[in-house]
């Protein structure tokens, strides 16, 4: 495997040292032993800055299903690098804060490290994976691995309930999302994502009947991740994760791999005004719906939750917009809306970062979040007031900071659709600028809320469970790094703009490098205008914000009460169903069962005409199998009309040792002899167990439920011996006997045949088993010690 490989998979591996650092540093937070991974990671991918902004992408793939097309495919390009840096260099920040947030004397430390290593490692998967079905195979470990983390804190309910919410919506988008790749797979014949798009560039595929099927399943997958409108509610739910949790997964990492996803296959489905609309839309809606409910939000994590949905929906709308500059060829307005995209992803992952530890550290310092309980810290945390301010502003838009940069990108690319046959300012498409102003004020507004509603005003000690003091250094600096790249971004915007956003933008659609320029004065245009509109008005609403706030007591919100009443009823309707037929009675098991079993092989058997009947081979029958067989058959037979269990299971060891017999009638010792062991370990355990069963009485059984007994199991031996007559009597291929006889001895060395088939021919299948009985052994052992303590705690 190449480096890239060893990238990508070092943080799973990594996590297999965290129970033995756990254990030998017990005096040392485990995080110190997590953080130099991160650190390194992000070393080794600035190392690679040089390569990527001269267009010089790093592919590496080794096989791993080649019949199927499926390989380990990893590509480091300008989109890979940019997101890289991201997950590795907040991840290395956000391991630092939770050294000091997380107390490694009350939380299980050792479980949280390897939840987060999990999913950075599935992050990293994601971003840098060139196959779709290794995509989704790390797409669905974020899953996961962020249940685990939303819902760390699994003692309280709402984490529950958060975690599996999040993980509900998320995995669905997950299934629909491999639904999509299956269909594009059987558009193009490829799973590998630049052999895709090298085929759309070179024969069109929109015409295709499954093209907008496997559009809309691939944006269900985009959109479930990345919190869109209507699957944003998983979002706020989330947040009763710890904070580290929450500044990592929700600003730089699990929620931006919807928008990966969407700038990734962006040049496969940007041919269809479709994928355009939708993406656009959905994103510019979700803008406003985000923006607009975060201001009545209460709770600072609340607050950032809906604020980082509006952000995300910003810069899907982006993106649409972009694949209409691209569809139409329209360079200006696809460079400076993809341009905008790739900026905020940047800008949004260092404020909203940095605000998320800020809301960690006033919750860790006062013993709330609810803003109306805070108010007058800035002179007691005068720090955290500064990140709080810096943070705030740039999420506003305001100059001089970083997105206020974006934010006047973003609000250039809405007027420039006016440029596009199907984004007339005259028709519907003046909406799109329309909302995108509306949105902004609502964000500024919010963003207000944030940092005054918190730090100035009238302090309130009486409302706080512990007297607030100024975090420990330890706890700032994460935030100070991320509000100094928000300040130097901002001032400095030329430092990312052809070294990481250029190739970025250049890795989405190809073509030639970008000579791309950011500058904070672009002279009076109307985007100027609709800056100041915003900060105007979004000072007046913030000013009267207790007067108009009260309509949202009349707009009901119904997004959580569909989800909690569809996955109440779903989950009331498999209760019942699992109820009918959980009867506890192994019988009814079975009788399903066979059922089904016997439904559905006999269907295929005669509907595939799979029956038939050759006697031509049959060996001739002697007298031995003439008696075996009668004994066999009686055997059976005497099973049930036994009325003692002593009686069973000897007639049963009958059976197995008769089997044996015929084993060596056929002259194969070697199964002869594995019965004959098997049976008489067999029938001792039975012994055993059935010694320790209690006696109960046997009751009356009605004969409609005999008889079904009777048919079930004629029915049975029926079926199974017509398929083994079937199977006897159709050769499709050679027998394969004929080449264990000749290479037994000379590629395996043995001169058992059947111990070097279990040994060296299907070894695999050997290991496998003795792996499964390792499993189920160390199932029962855990079983039966758990058990022997519980008896030992109740008699104490």
């Amino acid at each position: 495997m190449s480096i890239l490989h060893w990238v990508v998979l070092s943080p799973f591996l990594y996590t297999l040292l965290i129970p033995i650092a756990y254990k030998l540093m017990k005096k040392v937070h485990t995080g110190w032993f997590i953080l130099p991974l991160p650190i390194l990671l992000f070393i080794y991918f600035c190392s690679n800055i040089g390569a990527t902004s001269n267009l010089q992408a790093k592919t590496e793939s080794i096989a791993w299903i080649p019949s199927l097309g499926i390989d380990f495919s990893v590509k480091l390009d300008g989109l890979g690098m940019l997101f890289s840096l991201l997950i590795s260099g907040i991840g290395a920040l956000v391991i630092l804060y939770s050294i000091y947030y997380l107390d490694k004397n009350k939380e299980k430390i050792n479980q949280f490290y390897v939840y987060l290593l999990l999913f950075m490692g599935a992050m990293l998967g994601v971003v840098l994976s060139d196959n779709l079905i290794a995509l989704y195979m790390f797409w669905e470990i974020t899953s996961i691995s962020s249940f685990l983390l939303i819902g760390f804190w699994n003692n309280r309910s709402n984490s529950r309930y958060g975690a599996i919410k999040s993980m509900a919506i998320t995995v669905f988008g997950g299934l629909s999302l491999l639904a999509g790749i299956i269909l594009l797979y059987i558009m193009t014949g490829s799973f590998t994502i630049s052999e895709i798009i090298t085929i759309v560039q070179q024969e069109s595929i929109i015409s295709h009947p499954l093209f907008i099927l496997a559009m809309i399943c691939i944006l269900l997958g985009a959109f479930t991740k990345s919190a869109q409108f209507p699957f944003h509610i998983w979002l706020p739910d989330a947040m009763e994760a710890p904070t580290p949790v929450s500044s990592y997964l929700h600003s730089a990492t699990m929620v931006k791999a919807g928008i990966y996803l969407v700038a990734r296959l962006s040049p496969v489905f940007a041919v269809s005004g479709y994928w355009i609309w939708i993406v656009s839309l959905v994103g510019i809606i979700t803008l406003l719906y985000g923006s607009f409910f975060a201001v009545k939000q209460v709770d600072l994590k609340g607050l950032l939750a809906y604020s980082t949905i509006s952000q995300l929906g910003m810069i899907m709308s982006l993106l649409g917009i972009g694949a209409a500059g691209a569809h139409y060829n329209n360079d200006s307005v696809y460079y400076v809306a993809t341009a905008a995209a790739v900026f905020h992803l940047v800008n949004h992952a260092t404020f909203k970062g940095s605000l998320f530890m800020m809301v960690g550290i006033v919750d860790h310092e006062t013993g709330t979040r609810d803003i109306r309980r805070l108010g007058g810290l800035m002179k007691i945390m005068p720090i955290t007031f500064a990140i709080a301010l810096i943070g705030s502003l740039s999420m506003a838009g305001i100059p001089p900071f970083n997105g206020f940069l974006s934010k006047e990108m973003f609000f250039a690319s809405m007027l420039n659709i006016r440029e596009f046959n199907m984004f007339q300012l005259d028709t519907w498409g003046v909406l799109l600028p329309i909302i995108a102003w509306i949105g902004s004020i609502f964000t500024f507004v919010y963003s207000m809320i944030l940092v005054f509603k918190t730090f100035t005003g009238r302090y309130q000690p009486e409302k706080l469970s512990t007297k607030p003091h100024e975090a420990p250094m330890g706890m700032l600096i994460s935030p100070i790094v991320l509000v100094s790249l928000v300040l130097v971004f901002g001032l400095f915007p030329g430092l990312l703009a052809n070294t990481i956003l250029s190739p970025a933008i250049t890795s989405i659609y190809g073509g030639g490098v970008y000579d791309l320029h950011i500058y904070h004065w672009h002279g009076f245009k109307p985007e100027l205008f609709m800056t100041i509109g915003v900060i105007v008005f979004g000072t007046i609403l913030y000013l009267t914000v207790r007067k108009w706030a009260v309509i949202y007591q009349s707009i009901p919100v119904i997004w959580n009460s569909i989800y909690d009443k569809l996955f109440g009823e779903t989950e009331n309707l498999f209760s019942r169903m699992t109820n009918r037929y959980m009867t506890g009675s192994l019988r009814t098991y079975l009788f399903y069962i066979f059922t089904f079993f016997i439904l559905i092989l006999s269907y295929t058997l005669f509907a595939k005409d799979g029956f038939t009947i050759d006697t031509l081979r049959l060996a001739p029958i002697g007298g031995y199998e003439v008696v075996l067989s009668l004994v066999l058959v009686v055997s059976a037979i005497s099973i049930l009309f036994s009325k003692s269990r002593l009686t069973s299971i000897i007639l049963l060891g009958a059976v197995g040792y008769t089997v044996s017999l015929f084993y060596v009638v056929f002259r194969a010792p070697d199964l002869a002899l594995t019965q004959l062991v098997i049976e008489t370990v067999s029938v001792a355990l039975f012994l055993l167990c059935f010694y320790h069963l209690p006696r109960n009485a046997r009751k009356k059984e009605s004969i409609p439920f005999k008889l079904s007994n009777a048919v079930i199991s004629v029915l049975v031996g029926l079926v199974i011996m017509l398929i083994a007559i079937a199977s006897y009597s159709t050769k499709l291929f050679d027998s394969i006997s004929q080449y264990y006889v000749e290479n037994t001895y000379l590629k395996a060395a043995g001169e058992n045949m059947v111990n070097v088939i279990l040994v060296d021919f299907r070894g695999f299948d050997t290991l496998f088993e003795i792996a499964v009985l390792s499993i189920a052994a160390i199932g029962i052992y855990s079983m039966i010690t758990l058990r022997m303590g519980g008896k030992k705690n109740e008699n104490k």
